[in-house]
């Protein structure tokens, strides 16, 4: 029986081509490589002195150039092709992170990190771009939940990793090996995977209408891009205002804090590429798929308003858990689906885009929130964010209907 439940749980990771399973890794390198990003706020503000006020502005850069590059990343991977974008990306920022440990000036550091994110992000769409060119079309939405799950494992693996090199050899190792690690991501690519264009497949029964659409007449996908962006700015605040709530309510400790996320990311680890697996096997709608998880993510900010037992925190982690398995493969995949041949970089530069968005909006609309107001008013606005993600979905599935008709 376990045998069983073991083998069906690998047969979920069948079926990739090589180029897939080499961007994945090369994803993991460049995650876990980029520990950089998780101390960047510790760093100026205990390490280069400067006040909230001017860290709140170098991080606004740092959204801004992340909201740029996505964009440049997306237009220049259907100008130049994905491929050049991505060894370009990589290749750049990880010289330009060896040279940011030099630069300790207030308006340096917002031109340099914004400028940095501007060419560092330009990875992430192309990077989506090459893998609706590598994965088959029926395994498309799992080579994206694969290498969502090379970021997560990326993401558990750098901040301690970062954390041993402070305490070692101080910051300035984090800006050598996010250097290093970029470098070597890329040239493992350039060495293993060879450049290849796009072919002309039908993946979905709307192309050919919208082939001479632009994107900014696609109301359908604004309406999504709109679901992602609440989305979004309910998930950020896991890293943001909850660790504080955390410690401020139930006074928990950075380490028992840090449990709770990691539940989160072990759920991620072990559950996802099932999940997905699952829905693709059922053809369920991504769309219905993504109104549960918006739901989900509402109710897990509502189980905060319970405020007299620590233990609601566990459920309200499980709750945003699954919500973000619903949602973000799939919409992934839904944004990729939509882009007519020959715009796929564009569509999934505004769709990386919206998430960059929600990552200036969702910390300071938290923060301010909580400050004039409290946590529990945060909670309830996060929660009810949500449900006006639900009610955006139920839209687009009418609108959706509309279309194929």
């Amino acid at each position: 029986m376990l045998k069983t439940a073991f083998q069906r749980y690998i047969n979920n990771y069948k079926g990739f081509s090589r180029e897939i399973w080499i961007l994945a890794i090369i994803t993991f390198i460049n995650r876990a490589g980029t520990m950089v990003l998780p101390f960047l706020t510790k760093y100026l503000k205990e390490d280069l002195l400067f006040s909230y006020e001017e860290v709140g502005w170098i991080m606004v850069c740092f959204g801004f150039g992340s909201m740029l590059g996505s964009w440049l990343g997306g237009k220049l991977s259907d100008k130049i092709g994905f491929y050049k974008v991505m060894v370009f990306s990589l290749f750049s920022s990880g010289i330009l992170f060896f040279i940011l440990q030099f630069i300790t000036s207030f308006w340096g550091l917002c031109f340099s990190v914004f400028l940095i994110m501007s060419i560092a992000d330009m990875f992430r769409p192309a990077m989506f771009v090459s893998l609706g060119v590598y994965a088959k079309p029926e395994n498309r939405t799992r080579a994206l939940t694969l290498v969502r799950l090379a970021v997560n494992l990326g993401f558990a693996a750098g901040p301690a990793l970062g954390g041993l090199i402070i305490m070692g050899i101080g910051y300035k190792g984090l800006f050598w090996t996010d250097s290093v690690t970029c470098i070597t991501a890329i040239l493992i690519f350039a060495l293993l995977v060879k450049e290849k264009k796009k072919v002309d497949q039908k993946s979905s029964t709307h192309e050919e209408s919208l082939e001479v659409t632009s994107v900014f007449k696609d109301k359908i996908f604004w309406l999504f891009q709109f679901v992602c962006f609440l989305t979004a700015v309910l998930f950020f605040q896991i890293f943001t205002t909850l660790p504080l709530y955390h410690h401020e309510k139930f006074g928990l400790t950075e380490f028992q804090s840090g449990l709770l996320l990691s539940l989160n990311g072990l759920i991620i680890f072990f559950l996802e590429m099932p999940v997905v697996s699952f829905f693709e096997r059922k053809q369920i709608s991504k769309l219905k798929i993504i109104l549960w998880g918006s739901l989900f993510m509402a109710i897990s900010f509502y189980l905060l308003l319970i405020t007299g037992w620590a233990g609601i925190l566990i459920f309200s982690i499980i709750f945003v858990t699954f919500g973000e398995m619903f949602i973000f493969p799939f919409s992934n995949s839904f944004a990729l689906s939509r882009a007519p041949k020959g715009h796929e970089g564009r569509y999934m530069a505004l769709f990386t885009m919206s998430f960059s968005l929600a990552h200036i909006t969702s910390s300071k609309t938290g923060m301010e929130t909580i400050s004039q107001f409290g946590y529990q008013t945060n909670w309830f606005l996060m929660g009810t964010l949500g449900i006006l993600a639900v009610i955006s979905c139920i839209r687009l599935l009418y609108l959706l209907r509309i279309e194929n008709n």
